[in-house]
């Protein structure tokens, strides 16, 4: 098969390699915040490379961080619209056809790790970050989280990670199921775990992971639809307004349950 042309979707760019595997990468350094543009860019990223005939997708940031989830510098409280429209567009990356390894570099942090929980498998370096903050500025956790992290960690550790929002490393990552690979480089050990699963039997892969994930994309379809509205119910509180100025001033937050 002759490697089709790479190709760009405004700011998330695609290409496929000789072993069959697709290369998404967002490009939004340092931090790569997203937004519901980034998100559709991604989706139509990785439409094309199903249809391109690639076999697995490398899903990748470009910079110092795989993804720091929404910019609350920019929008410290998301419109309920927006954020609707934010997660349809997650449950489309959720339903695509082929399998997605994510490459975490850096940090994968709130809605960043829900966008690495979405993936089929995550990579990751004994540096990289991992934290589901939410709690810490003083709302719900969203991107169909509530779903995809009790799976992988267990229902108790998912718990405690949701309502400490602490920060883990690649290490302890790695120790409990969060991350599936532990490597020098992410990105090239995302590589080489799809190269494994683009060598499979393409129907066949693509059989087992529909077997596998079978009720996934209507449960994140409710399950985001319930997170959106706590979040929004949760925004109209002062902990929410201390939460995000604690972060923005880099400060503890202090919380008063109001």
């Amino acid at each position: 098969m002759t490697t089709p042309p790479d190709a760009t979707f405004g700011d998330v760019t695609a290409r496929i390699d000789d072993r069959l595997v697709a290369e998404v990468e967002m490009h939004r350094p340092p931090a790569n915040y997203f937004d519901v543009a980034l998100l559709q860019g991604v989706v139509e990223a990785m439409a094309w490379a199903a249809e391109a005939g690639g076999r697995a997708v490398v899903l990748c940031a470009e910079g110092r961080h795989f993804c720091a989830g929404l910019d609350f510098g920019a929008t410290d409280r998301p419109e309920p619209g927006a954020l609707a429209t934010l997660y349809d567009t997650a449950r489309l990356l959720v339903d695509g056809p082929l399998p997605v390894v994510a490459a975490v570099q850096g940090s994968a942090i709130g809605g960043g790790l829900g966008l690495a929980l979405a993936a089929d498998f995550r990579v990751a370096a004994t540096t990289s970050r991992f934290s589901a903050n939410f709690a810490r500025l003083g709302f719900h956790q969203g991107f169909g989280i509530s779903l995809t992290l009790p799976p992988v960690v267990g229902p108790q550790r998912a718990l405690e990670l949701l309502t400490t929002g602490r920060r883990i490393d690649g290490t302890e990552a790695a120790a409990i199921g969060l991350c599936d690979r532990l490597v020098d480089d992410p990105r090239d050990g995302a590589h080489d775990l799809a190269a494994e699963i683009a060598a499979s039997a393409p129907l066949a892969v693509r059989s087992i992971r529909r077997t596998l994930r079978a009720d996934l994309v209507d449960r994140f379809g409710a399950m985001v639809d319930h997170e959106r509205g706590e979040q929004v119910r949760l925004m109209e509180t002062s902990d929410f307004r201390e939460g995000i100025a604690a972060s923005m001033a880099r400060r503890a937050p202090e919380f008063r349950g109001e």
